[in-house]
């Protein structure tokens, strides 16, 4: 017996249902926020721009309720912004009534629920069956991007599908309408003062101010930088997402803790504790930055698109297999800047990935070439296309 039709899914939006992909995102999370992260950006992008029904299987909705405020942390099935969202609370788990989708995507090697894979054998249109694999600005990813692997037992061809940052690549996820945003908030003083005052509980600071958001995993180096922008000849206002370095910023003021609302001062160095925010609110944290140090992979996304300078640390790996991966963005990054810049941008990025101490200084000096250049960055990065729009486009090649 066949699974009943995507289509009659709950919460699938009534328009166009009979012609609409269907399309289940799988998510385990194995740490942080990345995971759910990406894999909601890209439920969100396919459902309201492409117009596909789009499910989320996810087995850990406390992380995803910090990214998404209206989910409901006790409810197995609900809808959210359109998209269907199942609690993936067992590995055999595949929703109360099992429906396989148009398009399934096992995001970051996950592994489907067994009973999924064996109905969608069963399925007489055979699913698109895509594998979302981690972001990796290496080389060798243009080689593997799309490449077929076919399962060993059943009629299934499974695609491996790779983010990057180069052409040959599936890219990087973007919305149609985020650099307008971007720029509305940008042109907006009121915008951007409304942003401070519900952030901070204070209007912007004054100009000349460097402003710094801060989000980061534990890391050893942010003590020296804490104390070089403390000592900074010029004002240094840091923005500190709660989360895990916040005990680190909470230690070098001498409180008990630095979460949201909390504000500290110590000579140049004024910060700023902020709730966790949403990803929309997100995004508005790194415009009304100067430079964001960020994380992991949805964090350093955006802080491309926000066309500022960053400062990326990396997911450590097992080995230092890590730093490669650093070293390939890098090179893509800092193509074209002078070698001076270069090298200060990559000593930088290393210091802040456990290899030395930042320099600040040495950074600062070199700001002007970073804000250029991460502009230069944005429009290059785009030419690759978005990664939705590439996966969607993609997809519907095999369904035909």
């Amino acid at each position: 017996m066949l699974p009943p039709s995507p289509s009659s899914r709950p919460g699938s939006p009534p328009e166009d249902t009979a012609t609409a992909i269907a399309c289940d995102i799988f998510c385990a999370v194995i740490d942080n926020f990345g995971d759910i992260g990406v894999s909601w950006r890209l439920a969100r992008q396919l459902a309201h721009e492409h117009g596909w029904q789009v499910r989320v299987f996810v087995d850990d909705l406390h992380a995803f309720h910090k990214l998404c405020p209206a989910l409901a942390l006790d409810k197995a099935r609900q809808t959210v912004d359109g998209i269907v969202v199942e609690h993936w609370h067992t590995p055999a788990h595949a929703g109360d009534v099992l429906e396989i989708a148009d398009v399934v995507i096992e995001a970051f090697a996950c592994e489907l629920p067994p009973v999924y894979v064996a109905a969608m054998a069963r399925r007489e249109r055979k699913p698109v069956w895509l594998n979302l694999e981690y972001l990796s600005a290496e080389d060798w990813v243009a080689d593997f991007h799309l490449r077929p692997s076919p399962h060993p037992r059943y009629a299934l061809t499974k695609t491996f599908f790779f983010p990057g940052l180069g052409h040959g690549t599936g890219g990087v996820l973007k919305e149609k309408d985020l650099d307008a945003r971007r720029a509305a908030f940008e042109a907006s003083a009121q915008a951007r003062a409304d942003w401070w005052q519900r952030a901070t509980g204070g209007p912007p600071p004054a100009e000349g101010a460097t402003v710094i958001s801060l989000f980061a995993y534990e890391n050893p180096a942010v003590d020296a930088l804490l104390g070089q922008w403390r000592d900074s000849a010029a004002p240094i206002v840091l923005l500190v997402p709660e989360g895990r370095i916040s005990g680190a910023v909470a230690r070098f003021f001498g409180a008990p803790s630095f979460g949201a609302q909390a504000h500290a001062i110590r000579g140049s160095l004024t910060a700023h504790g902020l709730v966790f925010t949403d990803q929309n609110g997100y995004d508005a944290l790194l415009w009304a930055s100067d430079i964001n140090f960020v994380r992991g992979e949805d964090s350093f996304v955006r802080a491309q698109w926000a066309a500022r300078p960053f400062v990326w640390q990396i997911y450590p790996q097992a080995d230092d297999a890590h730093l490669p991966k650093l070293d390939a963005a890098l090179a893509h990054y800092t193509r074209t800047l002078p070698g001076a810049a270069r090298a200060s941008l990559a000593r930088f990025w290393h210091a802040w990935n456990g290899n030395g101490v930042p320099d600040w200084a040495d950074f600062d000096h070199h700001r002007a070439q970073f804000e250029a250049r991460a502009a230069e960055w944005a429009s290059e990065l785009a030419q690759v296309g978005d990664l939705a729009a590439n996966l969607a486009g993609f997809a519907k090649t095999q369904l035909k």
